[in-house]
């Protein structure tokens, strides 16, 4: 299992899994701009992962380094250290996106500048007293926890969507969000156990979560508006409504609502533990298959 110290096995975990940074490369230079045909929605639905996770993957990085020397627990550290290493590839990786939409005349700068300014402004460093500078960290901490148990639950759902290669999906888009998937649902409990290792507190991580929720909805509805009103394609005509989120749904093409609502619940369980969730084994399989992985292992 990659937990630190739990003796409860989660499903399928092996007992000595490694967290491995594999250095992936994706050539976008022939993805279309609706990358799932004629669902924009669904593409830019999917595509706001792109415009919050660069900025907020390097925060999470920044946090995880800090906590290092607070770590008693070596497998713990040894986890923290390879959640650090996949967490700046995937940074990287959802920026190419981004670099790439710039060459075709897409301007994501004004959406992802206000999601810098959240991290750095709301959620960054304090002028605090010592003490009061370690729980700011670990109220910090708290939130990525809450922020991982998402990212995990939208990461096996990811994995198990046929409708999107069924819809035609663009394989190196679908690729990128399974590799980066996959890699969640592997350390879906890294986060948790820092957490629980320096303070563990219900009541905390309740609240990270209950708090965590909305606001990452709010950014998403945003982000796909944003994305809506700069598609070129689209020259502002569409706008995005609830009734095409649960269409699609319905469709299998995007994580239905009861799914996402269950999962955040789930979280707020006192018994809750990530690796009581999801499949390792599923997402260490597709790993050992996405095109991205294995060409980087070559």
């Amino acid at each position: 299992m990659f937990g630190h110290h739990r003796n409860d096995k989660g499903r399928d975990d092996p007992d000595d899994l490694v967290l491995e940074p594999r250095d992936v490369t994706f050539d976008w230079s022939n993805l279309p701009t609706h990358w799932v045909p004629d669902e924009p929605l669904v593409t830019h639905t999917c595509n706001v992962l792109h415009l919050l996770l660069p900025a907020g993957e390097r925060w999470f990085v920044d946090l995880f380094t800090r906590a290092v020397p607070l770590i008693k627990d070596d497998r713990l550290r040894e986890d923290v250290l390879g959640f650090i290493g996949q967490e700046t590839l995937h940074a990287r990786s959802h920026q190419g996106v981004l670099d790439h939409w710039k060459t075709r005349g897409i301007d994501t700068d004004p959406y992802v500048a206000q999601i810098e300014w959240m991290f750095r402004a709301a959620l960054g460093d304090r002028e605090l007293p010592a003490k009061r500078r370690e729980e700011w960290l670990i109220e910090r901490l708290a939130i990525v926890a809450a922020i991982e148990h998402i990212t995990a639950t939208l990461g096996n759902w990811a994995l198990n969507s046929p409708a999107l290669d069924a819809a035609k999906a663009d394989p190196t888009m679908l690729d990128l969000l399974r590799w980066h998937g996959a890699e969640e649902v592997v350390h879906r409990a890294v986060a948790f156990d820092l957490f629980t290792h320096l303070d563990g507190r219900y009541l905390h991580r309740a609240r990270a979560m209950l708090t965590t929720a909305p606001i990452m909805l709010w950014l998403w509805v945003r982000g796909i508006a944003f994305l809506m009103r700069t598609d070129p394609e689209l020259g502002g005509r569409v706008k995005p409504r609830w009734r095409h989120y649960f269409r699609a749904s319905r469709r299998h093409l995007l994580p239905p609502a009861h799914q996402l609502v269950g999962q955040t619940l789930n979280y707020c369980r006192p018994s809750y533990h990530p690796s009581k969730e999801f499949s390792t084994g599923q997402a260490v399989a597709y790993l050992a298959s996405s095109p991205a992985a294995t060409a980087a292992a070559v």
